[in-house]
């Protein structure tokens, strides 16, 4: 399996409503420290693969903003809020709240 596909095969676990954390998908992917590589894989989820990019935040609880997104950042947000998701004031989003805490059960 390649790292994209280890990387797509977590983040198709996140429930609704909640979030993870690059970091936290690269751990469970077995790509530790390798943050950076899941953010790279997200940008390439083609909009027909049913692969739900948009609840991977940055550690902080943060949309991570970027100019090749385009427009995408805002996107994001709004997709979370549709799933419940709420952000302080200051664009944050409780993670000890919304945080997926692991691995659904394959049996």
């Amino acid at each position: 399996m390649s790292a994209y596909n280890a990387i797509y095969a977590i983040v198709q676990q996140i429930p609704y409503g909640q979030v993870a954390t690059y970091g936290q998908v690269a751990e469970l992917a077995s790509l530790p420290g390798r943050a950076r590589l899941v953010g790279y894989a997200l940008f390439r989820v083609a909009p027909e693969m049913d692969v739900p990019w948009h609840r991977v935040i940055n550690a902080k609880g943060e949309v991570s903003e970027s100019s090749v997104r385009y427009g995408s950042d805002h996107l994001q947000r709004s997709l979370l809020e549709a799933e419940g998701i709420e952000f302080s004031a200051e664009g944050r989003i409780n993670l000890r709240m919304y945080r997926w805490q692991g691995l659904v059960d394959a049996d």
